[in-house]
């Protein structure tokens, strides 16, 4: 018994090393996948643009290809188009395709050839870019909802027109019409309708808002918009004759906020 636990536990650590050699192998051969075959800088006048936007989009895969595989950038002229961008110090550059970070140690130190930064690191930790860090938590989403037919609100109905004889050429435009003008005064003199779109408009936007999983912040209706009318069908169960009242319609535009957890690479 006491000569088997040595020989088990020699094998274990053999077998452990050896399986810890082939991860590193592997993790080494996976760590510059890029082929350079159809690597291209990114296309523009200027230089440092040239080689600014190249390393926002491509990020490490530009040190290894437009540096050292290819030689579309020189190591000195790169360093010095990216040096002074540092998230740091709030100088990141925002690029079309992407954005650049800076360099760590150990790619200072490879473009330099040692006067900044670390040498004697591994080339997978030169040429791969860092990733960045997921960013937990949550961030605020807008979202808008425009204005349609289908979202409109509406004021009471006025009061009863007179009756209109059918019979005579436009009985309807003539009704509607003096609907609407009881509508701003009703028959008999008096105040007309008092309504405000912004009070009326906040209900169906908090229930849109809600709908959509976000909160309610703010609803912008449209202009008074007078041309927007209907009619209540015919009062009147008289023949040939009829009556209608009028109400004002209008649409509206409403912002919601809404929580969004932050997915960030």
């Amino acid at each position: 018994m006491t000569k088997f636990f040595p020989k088990v536990f020699i094998t274990g650590v053999v077998l452990f090393l050896l399986l810890g050699a082939g991860y590193g192998i592997t993790q080494a051969a996976r760590a510059i996948p890029w082929d350079c075959a159809d690597w291209q800088a990114f296309a523009h006048e200027d230089r440092t643009t040239v080689i600014l936007e190249s390393l926002a989009e491509n990020r490490g895969k530009t040190l290894y290809c437009g540096v050292d595989q290819s030689d579309t950038f020189t190591k000195a002229e790169t360093w010095a188009a990216g040096k002074d961008r540092n998230e740091r110090d709030d100088t990141i550059y925002s690029g079309e395709r992407g954005i650049f970070r800076g360099f760590i140690a150990a790619q200072e130190g490879y473009l330099t050839d040692g006067e900044s930064g670390v040498t004697g690191v591994s080339i997978d930790r030169i040429f791969e870019f860092p990733r960045e860090k997921r960013r937990r938590g949550w961030k605020t989403k807008r979202l808008t909802i425009p204005p349609d037919l289908e979202r409109r609100v509406y004021t009471n109905w006025g009061q009863q027109t007179g009756d209109f004889d059918i019979r005579n050429s436009g009985w309807m435009a003539s009704a509607h019409a003096q609907a609407r003008t009881r509508f701003a005064t009703p028959f008999g003199g008096g105040a007309g309708i008092s309504y405000n779109w912004q009070t009326l408009s906040e209900p169906p936007a908090m229930a849109a808002c809600r709908d959509r999983g976000a909160k309610f912040v703010e609803v912008t209706p449209s202009s008074d918009n007078s041309g927007g009318w209907e009619y209540i069908a015919d009062l009147n169960p008289g023949v040939n004759w009829y009556s209608t009242q009028a109400r004002k319609t209008n649409t509206w535009t409403a912002v919601c906020k809404k929580r969004v957890r932050r997915t960030r690479r």
